[in-house]
């Protein structure tokens, strides 16, 4: 069946190929490089193909023949430049930034390169993800919709939340970025997901590597870095609705956006909401702790969930700065997988299966508040940015109130609650003395304060202060040949606070007498720690093909959970203790990458080989707590290595194919797990894809099919008490085109995907829910639009 209709989707693909669009449009916009303000009546010139750019800076050259080309934008009062474009059916919309001309002309530097181009002459291993990838790939959350990048997984937690794995790490090792600032809230928990609403972004850049030099503490593994979006053009006004449905988990979703901006201010708004039942899985059973729990019609139950999410920013752009500030609110609730949080749900009176929508114990309500200021100043050769930025995270964790242990039955449902609050500050001071360096100074710092509440205890409440200062260059030797180097040092403070149960427990003494004691689970405690990173690495363009090697040392501090646990973790079913001699993991990495493309195909391969000196874990122990293993955090040197192949084959100007590999093998040299591999560590991953684009058929314009096939190999290297996972293969669909509803006006993009489509039963072995054997969700229709205005 699989096989027949792969063949199906060839056949229809390969008999409409004469009929294929064989010439692209290069679309974009002139902008001033310091106002951002579009610039009208410039020039684009190429072999034998011309334009002029509008009122609004745009222009649109049509009939372009695939494969590079190279255009000469002018206009008088700005420097000239050149560049070249690599013309393929996937280009992105063009930004070039000119540059007012100066009197000495000794000082005149050619700004203007594209986002490809910045990043091919960085020595980091990194991925540009677009709005285009971003509206062609939504799925429930943002990391799911990143999966697609080689290299790039996530850890799901039901179907609405998930959070970022880069080659294998995740948690507090991979930094993600808005807006200048690093996101804070509490993940550190296995099942707290990302509070980021995936609406209304437009680029992304992710660092796969070490990145402590820029990003500090967390940025160990790498970077998911959610950049601003481009300043509006003046004097204009446009937004879109977003629109989603989707059948696995009766999901409705809607997002509206809009922006406006005048001459100099500018202006932007939206508003998210979205509501899901639980979702099914290809199985009627769950077998947990040797017990089986039956699914009604396949629903996991009590995994549904609402998001209301709220953000608004007010900008300014003028000669010599540019500052936007913003505001976002993320509300959500989501219930969990009510068998995971404990065995105690056999004796529930908690009607689950009565609705597939409603909320039970156990649930977390969680609320993400974000103030974010970004200015930038330029003073001649100097770029001055400042990040601001202030967080508040509100999250409670429900369940039913059993006792356990010495504890009297609880007063009520909330059995964790933790709020923290973040205030950040990023400086720096990018320098051009000349045209061959751009130098940057820069210093960061951030305050956090992280109280608790509720009748159960696994955190104590602290405060960490963090603070580094680096600098970095970028040496171009020539256009084709960049060096780039440079140091941070950073220090921080940890200190937590001493905590009591709120109820007593029997000691028995040596004299034979009973005391009733309240246990003490934390002490008051100053920790510092203090680390020296830094990178250094190279870059070599050589006509269609870059080369690329860099070394880092990145480091991480140790988190209040690794250092000061001590309670029993419910939704893993097992006690954890913090270790209060952890050292900060220190991380040195070497990457490679070659990326050849021309207008045939691409072929980048990017490996990497990584050391942990003092990685730090959860290891379980042979001893328990009231039935309870007892988890404790400790620290072994850890050996990796691993990368990724991609390649990318242009058939005809329609019909295109991908293929991507990722692989990681880790290796505990040390402790007590030495010989083993590390928890998560996702197995040998490939995606291939086919792509075909049509020609305009009737209303339907740009019409494109996709069909992706996973292929999972089985991940026997397990870290007790892990279990082996299967390998299994998914096929999943895609079709999109735009319709033309409005005229003269844009067009409404239309999506239909069809995941899992043969309802497969598998399991991921970098899920959540993979520990207690719970598969992937099953086949699952979605419908999306999004409609400009």
């Amino acid at each position: 069946m699989r096989n027949k209709m792969l063949m199906a989707w060839l056949y229809i693909g390969l008999c409409l190929q004469a009929s294929a669009q064989e010439l692209h449009t290069i679309n974009g916009v002139i902008i001033d490089a310091h106002t951002q303000s579009p610039i009208i009546g410039a020039n684009i010139i190429g072999d034998n193909l011309f334009a002029v750019s509008s009122d609004r800076g745009e222009f649109s050259i049509e009939n372009v023949p695939q494969g590079p080309k190279k255009f000469t934008i002018t206009h008088i009062g700005y420097t000239s430049q050149q560049l070249t474009l690599e013309v393929n059916p996937n280009m992105d919309w063009i930004t070039i930034e000119l540059v007012a001309s100066v009197t000495n002309l000794d000082e005149v530097e050619l700004y203007g390169k594209t986002e490809h181009r910045k990043a091919q002459e960085l020595s980091t291993i990194s991925v540009g993800v677009n709005k285009e990838f971003l509206e062609k790939n939504r799925e429930n959350s943002l990391m799911q919709t990143l999966r697609k990048i080689p290299g790039v997984s996530t850890m799901t937690i039901g179907s609405g939340q998930s959070k970022p794995t880069i080659r294998g790490l995740g948690f507090n090792r991979v930094s993600v970025v808005q807006n200048g600032i690093k996101h804070e809230a509490q993940q550190w928990g296995n099942d707290h997901g990302l509070e980021i609403d995936q609406y209304g972004i437009d680029n992304i850049q992710i660092i796969k590597g070490p990145a402590s030099l820029l990003y500090g503490s967390d940025a160990i593994a790498g970077v998911v870095d959610i950049q601003p979006p481009n300043i509006p053009l003046p004097n204009s006004f446009g937004g879109e609705v977003n629109l989603l449905g989707e059948t696995n988990n009766d999901l409705l979703g809607v997002s509206a956006g809009i922006q406006t901006r005048k001459q100099n201010w500018f202006y932007r708004a939206r508003l998210t909401y979205r509501d899901y039942g639980d979702y099914k899985v290809p199985t009627d059973r769950i077998r947990y702790e040797s017990y089986i729990f039956e699914l009604h019609e396949n629903h996991l139950r009590n995994t549904a969930g609402r998001e209301a999410n709220a953000s608004f920013s007010i900008g300014f752009a003028k000669d010599d700065i540019k500052s936007e500030t913003f505001f976002s609110n993320v509300n959500a609730k989501n219930g969990f997988f009510a068998n995971a949080h404990g065995l105690e749900v056999r004796t529930s009176t908690i009607d689950y299966d009565s609705s597939n929508r409603d909320v039970d114990l156990p649930f977390h309500k969680v609320n993400h508040f974000k103030v974010i200021n970004n200015t930038t100043l330029y003073k001649g050769k100097h770029t001055l940015h400042l990040d601001l930025g202030y967080q508040n995270n509100q999250r409670e964790e429900h369940s039913e109130p059993v006792p356990h242990g010495y504890m009297p039955t609880p007063p009520n449902s909330r059995e964790r609650v933790f709020t923290k609050n973040t205030f950040s500050i990023n400086a720096k001071d990018t320098f051009r003395p000349n045209a061959k360096h751009d130098v940057v100074f820069g210093v960061d710092a951030e305050l956090q304060n992280n109280n608790i509440g509720g009748w159960g205890f696994l955190i104590p409440e602290y405060d960490r202060y963090s603070a580094g200062v680096f600098a970095y260059d970028h040496f171009k030797i020539n256009e084709n040949f960049h060096l780039q180097a440079g140091l941070r040092y950073d220090a921080g403070l940890v200190e937590t606070r001493a905590y009591y149960d709120w109820f007593t427990s029997t000691i028995n003494n040596p004299n034979g007498t009973t005391s009733y004691v309240r246990l003490q689970r934390a002490q008051d405690k100053s920790l510092n720690f203090g680390n020296l990173s830094g990178s250094v690495g190279m870059s070599y363009l050589s006509k269609n093909t870059t080369y690329k090697i860099n070394l880092g040392k990145s480091f991480r501090m140790p988190l209040a959970n690794e250092l000061a646990s001590d309670g029993v973790n419910y939704h893993m079913y097992r006690y954890e203790r913090g270790n209060i001699d952890l050292d900060p993991e220190e991380s040195y990495q070497v990457d490679l990458a070659i990326d050849h493309s021309n207008q045939w195909f691409t072929l980048g391969i990017s490996p990497f080989v990584n050391y942990f000196d003092n990685f730090i874990y959860l290891n379980p122990t042979p001893n328990y707590y009231e039935t309870l293993q007892i988890y404790e955090y400790t620290q072994s040197k850890v050996f990796r290595f691993g990368g990724e192949v991609k390649a990318g084959f242009n058939l005809t100007d329609a019909l295109h194919l991908d293929a991507s590999l990722e692989y990681v093998y880790a290796r505990q040299t040390s402790g007590p797990k030495k010989d083993f591999t590390l928890p998560f560590s996702p197995p040998l991953s490939g995606l291939f894809s086919i792509n075909y684009q049509f020609k305009d058929v009737l209303f339907f314009q740009q019409p494109l099919i996709t069909i992706d096939f996973r292929a999972t190999a089985a991940q026997n290297e397990i870290v007790p008490p892990e279990e082996r996972t299967e390998g299994y293969q998914a096929f999943n669909l895609s079709a999109m085109t735009q319709l033309p509803l409005f005229g003269n006006g844009e067009p409404v993009h239309m999506r239909i995907k069809l995941n899992n489509v043969f309802n497969t039963e598998y399991y991921d072995h970098t899920s959540f829910y993979r520990l207690i054997d719970v598969p992937e969700p099953g086949r699952n229709l979605s419908i999306s639009a999004t409609i400009p205005f």
